[in-house]
C-alpha cells in the first residue's frame, strides 16, 4: 500500500466499527412495534405537529406523464421510503390522469376503490406520491377514515428520525414547520372553527384563537431556529475559510440517496461513518482530510442524498449545508448503477446542484456499485457515460483509478519556482508538500533543493528561499 494512505490502513485495521456498525445497531434497535396503537382519524383536540406512527400503509400515486415503467419506479421509491420509515407497505395503487385531481388528488372513484383497498387490508395510513393541498389533504381523510400523508411529510419524518448533529436537527425542524403552517388546522368536530350554520357569539371565536395562536407560536419557533442556523452557519464558513485560506482544494461526494456516497467516503480515507441499505441513511455532512501520491491534502465531503422532487424546504432548510457542494473544488457525482433508472435519478440531482449555485463546478461522475450490474447493463452505462469512472465501494474494485481521477481533476497551483530550504526548517519542507505539488526533490550540503507548483499565498512565504536561475 503506497505510503500517503497509511492513515487509512490503520484506520481499517484497528477495532473501531468502519461502517458505522455502533449507529446501525441502535438504529436497528429503535423499530417501531404495530398494533400498540391505532392511527385511525379520532377527534384531536391540539394543532400540533403529529408525528408519524406508520404500520401498514397503501400506497397511492397520479401517472401524469412519462412512461408506466416511470410512475412504478416513483411508486417503487416511495415503498423504501415507507419501508425506512419503519412501516410495512401492504399494497400500490396507481392513477392514470392528465393532472392530479383538485379535491382529492386521484379523482372520486378512485378513492372508493383506495377505501375498499384501506379496508380489505387494515392498513393505517395511506401516502400518497406527492405533495398534498390541505384541502386534498382533509378530502382524503374523510373519505378514507385513516391518516393521509404525502411524500413530503414521508420524507421530513425520516430525515427527522435520522438526524443526529444539532444543526441537522434545527434544520429538519425548520423544514417541518414551514411545510406545517399553511396546513394547521383543527382536527375532528372539536376544533370546528364554525359551531353551526349562523355562527354566533362565542361559537367562532376559541377554534380561530387557537389555530391564529398556533400559527404564532410557530413562526416564533421559525424565527428562533433561523437564528441558531445563522450562528452554526457562521461557524461553518469560520472552517471553510480556514480551508480556503491554506488553499487546500475541496471535494464533495454527492448523488442520489442510496448512491453509496458514505460507503465511498469510507472506501477513500476509512472515515468509519454510517452505512446502510436505506434512504437518507446519513444526513450529517462529514469531512476527511486525503492525500494526493505527491503528498499533497485534499478534503473529501459527504453530502446529503437528493431524491426526486425533494421537498424545497429541505432544500431552504438545508442550504448552508448544501453549499459545501457549491464551494468545492470538484463533485464527484455518485450513480447507482444497479438502478432501473440511473438517468433518471442523476438528472434529480444535477436539478438541485443547479438549485444551489453548483453547476458550474467540475464534475467526476462515478457509477458505483459494480458488483451488482449485469453485463447488458454495464454496456449501457458506459454508452451512457463514457467518462465515468467505474467501482464497487463494497468489493474495493476502481477506487485505486478514482484516487487517481480524483487527483487529476484536482485545481492545480498555479506558481511554479525552485527553493532551497534549510534543514533546519523543516517545517516550510512539509507545508510545501502539503499544499503543493512538488516535481523535483535533492539534498544538498546547505539544505533542500525542492521544485514545486505553490499557491500564491506560499510562494510569498518562500520568497526568501527561491533559488535565482542561471
Amino acid at each position: 500500500m503506497p505510503e500517503q494512505y497509511e492513515n487509512t490502513r490503520e484506520d481499517f485495521s484497528s477495532d473501531a466499527p468502519s461502517t458505522g456498525e455502533l449507529d446501525l445497531e441502535a438504529r436497528q434497535a429503535l423499530r417501531r412495534v404495530s398494533g400498540i396503537a391505532s392511527t385511525e382519524l379520532e377527534d384531536v383536540t391540539d394543532a400540533e405537529y403529529r408525528r408519524l406512527r406508520l404500520e401498514r400503509v397503501v400506497l397511492v400515486g397520479v401517472w401524469t406523464e412519462g412512461s408506466i415503467g416511470d410512475a412504478e419506479n416513483s411508486l417503487d421509491e416511495l415503498a423504501q421510503l415507507a419501508e425506512t420509515a419503519g412501516s410495512e407497505v401492504v399494497d400500490g395503487l396507481i392513477q392514470r390522469r392528465s393532472k392530479p385531481d383538485a379535491g382529492t388528488f386521484i379523482g372520486s372513484g378512485k378513492v372508493r376503490e383506495l377505501k375498499d383497498t384501506v379496508e380489505a387490508l387494515g392498513a393505517d395510513t395511506v401516502i400518497a406520491d406527492g405533495e398534498l393541498s390541505p384541502g386534498q389533504l382533509i378530502a382524503l381523510e374523510k373519505a378514507v377514515n385513516v391518516k393521509v400523508i404525502d411524500r413530503t411529510a414521508l420524507i421530513l419524518d425520516i430525515f427527522a428520525q435520522h438526524a443526529k448533529s444539532a444543526e441537522g436537527k434545527a434544520q429538519v425542524e425548520l423544514a417541518q414547520l414551514q411545510y406545517l403552517l399553511p396546513r394547521l388546522r383543527g382536527w375532528g368536530e372539536a376544533m370546528s372553527r364554525q359551531g353551526g350554520s349562523n355562527g354566533g357569539v362565542g361559537l367562532r371565536g376559541p377554534g380561530e384563537t387557537k389555530l391564529e395562536t398556533d400559527r404564532r407560536r410557530i413562526r416564533a419557533k421559525v424565527a428562533k431556529l433561523r437564528r441558531e442556523l445563522a450562528k452554526l452557519t457562521v461557524t461553518r464558513e469560520t472552517k471553510r475559510d480556514s480551508r480556503t485560506r491554506n488553499r487546500v482544494p475541496g471535494v464533495a461526494i454527492a448523488g442520489y440517496t442510496n448512491a453509496g456516497k458514505s460507503s465511498l467516503l469510507n472506501a477513500l480515507t476509512g472515515a468509519g461513518i454510517l452505512v446502510q441499505d436505506a434512504l437518507f441513511a446519513t444526513l450529517d455532512t462529514s469531512t476527511r482530510r486525503s492525500r494526493t501520491a505527491e503528498g499533497r491534502e485534499y478534503t473529501v465531503t459527504d453530502t446529503v442524498g437528493f431524491v426526486r422532487h425533494l421537498p424545497h424546504q429541505l432544500v431552504e432548510a438545508f442550504r448552508s449545508t448544501l453549499e459545501e457542494v457549491a464551494e468545492s473544488d470538484l463533485i464527484v457525482h455518485v450513480i447507482d448503477g444497479s438502478h432501473p433508472d440511473p438517468l433518471g435519478q442523476a438528472e434529480a440531482v444535477r436539478v438541485v446542484l443547479a438549485e444551489v449555485g453548483a453547476e458550474e463546478i467540475p464534475e467526476l461522475v462515478v457509477v458505483n456499485k459494480l458488483d451488482l450490474v449485469d453485463p447488458d447493463t454495464m454496456l449501457q452505462l458506459r454508452s451512457d457515460w463514457p467518462d465515468a469512472v467505474f467501482v464497487s465501494a463494497h468489493s474495493g474494485e476502481g477506487i485505486d483509478k478514482l484516487r487517481a481521477a480524483i487527483e487529476n481533476a484536482l485545481p492545480q497551483p498555479d506558481t511554479t519556482l525552485t527553493v532551497c530550504i534549510p534543514y533546519v526548517r523543516g517545517d516550510l519542507v512539509s507545508r510545501l508538500r502539503s499544499r503543493g505539488e512538488v516535481l523535483t526533490t535533492e539534498h544538498r550540503g546547505d539544505g533542500t533543493v525542492i521544485t514545486a507548483r505553490v499557491d500564491e499565498a506560499l510562494a510569498g512565504e518562500l520568497r526568501a528561499f527561491v533559488l535565482e536561475k542561471d
